[in-house]
């Protein structure tokens, strides 16, 4: 391995970063990366085999650590069930504000799955995780229902739209170039909307 390889390497994710936050996945150029990297096209490819490669490169850590810190958030609100029984359901709760500082701190990251990723499977990002809170939300309710709270039935297509729309939300930071302590009152702001929104639906007001 060339000695300077690391040094390069850093070169590259940083001119790839660059391209593809200004002209996104699909307008990116391999051949303008590796000129900003001080590389020719052939020695570019000695460390990614393409763009799909490098853009994965870019953003898959971060996608995996907002997943961990998602689930690691669930099992935190099924533990406290029935803690959350004897009062108010979900008072004080911070869960937009949590993820909104997570991606505030990997917002460039952000930035590329939300509005760079359009031709990779990170295009999918927003379904992705409106499935993954759909199929939760579903089970925390059949757990209140098991432990004699009468939750309500919802239609399951309107509950889809509105969990697409609480996640679209909360992105919108994103799209609106929000600074990061706007962006975490909205999500206060959003915290209350939505928990108020929560409890009607749940009929646990």
């Amino acid at each position: 391995m060339p000695r300077d390889k690391p040094e390069s390497h850093k070169r590259v994710i940083e001119a790839a970063k660059k391209e593809f936050l200004e002209f996104g996945y699909q307008d990116a150029s391999m051949r303008r990366i590796a000129a900003a990297a001080g590389l020719t096209a052939s020695g570019l490819y000695k460390h990614f085999s393409g763009k799909e490669e490098m853009f994965e490169n870019l953003v898959e850590p971060t996608v995996t650590a907002f997943k961990e810190m998602y689930e690691r958030t669930k099992e935190r609100e099924f533990r406290e069930i029935d803690e959350q029984m004897t009062g108010r359901f979900w008072e004080g709760k911070n869960e937009t504000v949590e993820a909104m500082a997570f991606i505030y701190d990997h917002l460039d990251e952000f930035k590329l799955i939300v509005t760079k990723s359009q031709g990779t499977k990170y295009e999918m990002f927003v379904h992705e995780l409106a499935v993954m809170e759909e199929t939760t939300t579903l089970k925390y309710m059949e757990t209140l229902r098991e432990k004699g709270m009468p939750v309500k039935q919802i239609d399951r297509q309107e509950f889809h739209l509105i969990v697409t729309n609480n996640i679209n939300a909360i992105l919108l930071a994103i799209t609106h170039d929000l600074g990061r302590e706007e962006a975490l009152e909205y999500a206060k702001t959003l915290d209350d909307f939505y928990v108020a929104g929560w409890r009607h639906i749940f009929g646990l007001e």
